[in-house]
């Protein structure tokens, strides 16, 4: 019998379990590189987050200790005088009610629109296609304010002047969410949609029954950014609107302020239950935001 026929040496231990242990220093320098990270966030958590706690803990302050000397960040003498006065003396529940419906329905329609011109920009190859979302990101480059005066000549001439019409089919293509559709219909592979081809599915059914169900979290994720500029938006609603039952959040906020002296407590009251529909919305969905299996339905 030659070397090579050599029986192999029977591992007597064969019946135990074999443990595989990890190399000494994995999880310590696994730690010492998470440490600084997490560091740094906490550090920028905190920077970011001082404003907006002493924003909250000063609408708690009555409006004689906002201003006295040494500045406090705990109020001595909490009161929600500040709340109730607010929501007296405007009418904050038309002002819900209206930001709400132009809130969700500009969102819908701003998703809607957003994602059908990301498919086609991503899945289907033509030059003037091309062209056209050059335009769209140009559109950027310019502030808003320059667009504020052809926007209304365009609206008033459509009729559309002191409605929620005037509002929302301005706010509806926005060039952040034909971005966003676009980039992400890039990743898609395009081997699930000529497989879909090749099973006799036609583009809309394409579109509706794979690419729409995939979209989910950035569809959500430009929802909640809509949202929130629709909510916030003052500008274009102050310019729209004149009757005072279809105001909206911010500028019933704004009528708050008097011509000479503001009352500090209560904007700051009114502000803060302005924010409060923006976390609610934000808490809701912000496990589906980014979180997207892109390569689901295809085969390794």
């Amino acid at each position: 019998m030659t070397t090579t026929d050599m029986p192999r040496p029977v591992d007597t231990g064969s019946g135990r379990a074999v443990t595989r242990t990890r190399p000494r220093g994995t999880a310590s320098g696994g730690l010492r590189r998470a440490v600084p990270a997490t560091t740094l966030l906490w550090i920028m958590a905190c920077l970011y987050g001082l404003p907006v706690l002493w924003f909250i803990l000063s609408s708690l302050k009555p409006a004689s200790d906002l201003f006295s000397y040494p500045l406090s960040l705990v109020p001595h003498n909490p009161t929600l005088s500040g709340y109730m006065t607010a929501w007296r003396s405007a009418n904050f529940s038309q002002y819900f009610i209206n930001t709400t419906l132009v809130c969700v329905i500009t969102t819908i329609l701003t998703v809607g629109v957003s994602c059908c011109t990301g498919y086609a920009l991503a899945k289907y190859d033509n030059r003037w296609l091309k062209a056209f979302f050059i335009c769209i990101l140009a559109t950027t480059m310019l502030p808003g304010e320059v667009m504020l005066a052809p926007s209304f000549l365009v609206v008033r001439d459509l009729g559309l002047y002191n409605s929620f019409g005037g509002i929302i089919l301005p706010a509806v293509l926005t060039a952040t969410g034909c971005f966003m559709f676009r980039q992400f219909f890039l990743t898609v592979p395009d081997e699930l949609v000529e497989a879909a081809r090749i099973d006799g599915a036609r583009e809309l059914s394409i579109f509706v029954r794979i690419m729409v169900p995939l979209s989910r979290p950035i569809m959500l994720t430009l929802a909640i950014l809509s949202f929130q500029w629709r909510w916030n938006d003052y500008i274009w609603p102050l310019l729209m609107l004149n009757d005072p039952n279809k105001f909206t959040v911010q500028i019933g906020i704004q009528s708050i302020v008097g011509a000479q002296n503001i009352n500090w407590s209560v904007l700051l009251g009114a502000s803060v239950i302005s924010m409060i529909p923006l976390i609610v919305v934000f808490l809701v969905f912000q496990r589906y935001v980014m979180n997207a299996d892109i390569n689901a339905g295809l085969k390794d």
